[in-house]
């Protein structure tokens, strides 16, 4: 609050709105009002058959299978009042944004299609902020209260306004979703608990391209470093038990 002759710091009390679940081994707390959702690329270019993963081969089957549950759990975050933010890979379309290590890793050989290439067909240009190869798979609905975060490296943290909206929103316990598990989605992890928020790992709404064994190390080294590992139909359980209890008083 603020006035010509006075500015009132004191933020608002938030009051604690705690739900259990059970994760992997054990069960959990975590405040509802200090919580927050990370959708980590869920994009055309990594999910949709037209997009650049399936154009150079990639089989997306794995990057689709987090649309179901996240189609299921995001309406009830919502209602519950949990932020939802969107985390996409989005380039700068002069690509300055982007090191020559970095354009290398995806385009190792020097042709084929890489960062802000245009695709043939379309020629929507890869992952550029904006365009419809960034943009999230329409199987996913985005409301106007979500929140957007662009990113060009696996973490979404490295040189983003991220950290400073979560703080802002005063969250201290983030749940993670998206893809590549193992990659970006880890990396944005592992960036979280290294600036001390709480982390948990929606193992049904996160997935890979990868082997099969990179998810499982994935799961195991958040269970064992990170954070928790849960399954999102345990958070919605919860919710409903939350709503129906906020009811009754």
């Amino acid at each position: 609050m603020v006035s010509a002759e006075h500015a009132n710091l004191v933020r608002q009390v938030v009051l604690p709105r705690p739900v259990t679940v059970q994760a992997q081994g054990k069960l959990i707390t975590l405040d509802l009002a200090r919580t927050a959702v990370v959708i980590v690329d869920m994009q055309n270019d990594f999910c949709h058959p037209e997009g650049w993963l399936a154009h150079i081969g990639v089989d997306i089957a794995p990057a689709r299978r987090p649309i179901a549950p996240l189609r299921r759990l995001l309406p009830m975050l919502r209602s519950s009042d949990v932020p939802i933010i969107w985390v996409n890979w989005g380039n700068r379309p002069d690509r300055l944004n982007l090191s020559p290590s970095l354009l290398h890793v995806y385009k190792p050989s020097g042709v084929g299609i890489g960062l802000g290439d245009p695709l043939p067909g379309s020629g929507a240009k890869v992952l550029e902020r904006g365009s419809w190869s960034a943009a999230i798979v329409e199987e996913l609905p985005v409301e106007a209260t979500d929140i957007h975060v662009a990113k060009y490296r696996m973490s979404g943290f490295q040189d983003t306004e991220l950290d400073s909206i979560l703080r802002n929103l005063g969250v201290n316990t983030l749940m993670f979703a998206g893809v590549n598990a193992d990659q970006c989605v880890l990396c944005t992890l592992q960036d979280a608990n290294f600036r001390g928020y709480d982390c948990l790992l929606l193992e049904d709404c996160a997935a890979t391209t990868s082997p099969d064994y990179c998810m499982a190390a994935t799961i195991y080294n958040v269970n064992q470093c990170f954070g928790f590992v849960v399954r999102s139909d345990a958070i919605a359980m919860e919710l409903v038990d939350h709503a129906t209890r906020g009811d009754r008083s």
